[in-house]
C-alpha cells in the first residue's frame, strides 16, 4: 500500500505560480512511476506530468514549457512547479503512483488549483 498526500493548491491570478507537493508513505526510490493528473468539473481526469524511476519526464502538450515535475527521493516527495497559470488549468490535481508496470494505481486525495482574477 502506498499513501499519497498532496499539498500546495490554492487560488492564484492568471499568470501566477504554485508548487504542488506529494509526499509518499514509502520510499519512492524504486517506485516505477509517479505523476500528476487533474480533473476539471464535467471533464475526465487527464495526465498532466509523469516522472519515471530513472527520472524520465513526460508532459501534456497543454502544460509544456510552463509546468515542471521533479522528485526528491530523500524526502519521498514529488513536486509540480506550475508557472504562468491559466484559467483552463483550474482543476483538482491528484498525485498518482504505480509501483510496477502491472500494479494498481495509487491516488492522493487531491488538491484544488484555481487560476482566476
Amino acid at each position: 500500500q502506498v499513501q499519497l498526500v498532496e499539498s500546495g493548491g490554492g487560488l492564484v491570478q492568471p499568470g501566477g505560480s504554485l508548487r504542488l507537493s506529494c509526499a509518499a508513505s514509502v520510499s519512492i526510490f524504486s517506485i516505477y512511476a509517479m505523476g500528476w493528473y487533474r480533473q476539471a468539473p464535467g471533464k475526465q481526469r487527464e495526465l498532466v506530468a509523469r516522472i519515471s524511476r530513472t527520472g524520465t519526464t513526460a508532459y501534456a502538450d497543454s502544460v509544456k514549457g510552463r509546468f515542471t515535475i521533479s522528485r526528491d527521493n530523500a524526502k519521498n516527495t514529488i513536486y509540480l512547479q506550475m508557472n504562468d497559470l491559466k484559467p483552463e488549468d483550474t482543476a483538482i490535481y491528484y498525485c498518482n503512483a504505480k509501483t510496477g508496470i502491472l500494479s494498481p494505481d495509487y491516488w492522493g486525495q487531491g488538491t484544488q488549483v484555481t487560476a482566476s482574477s
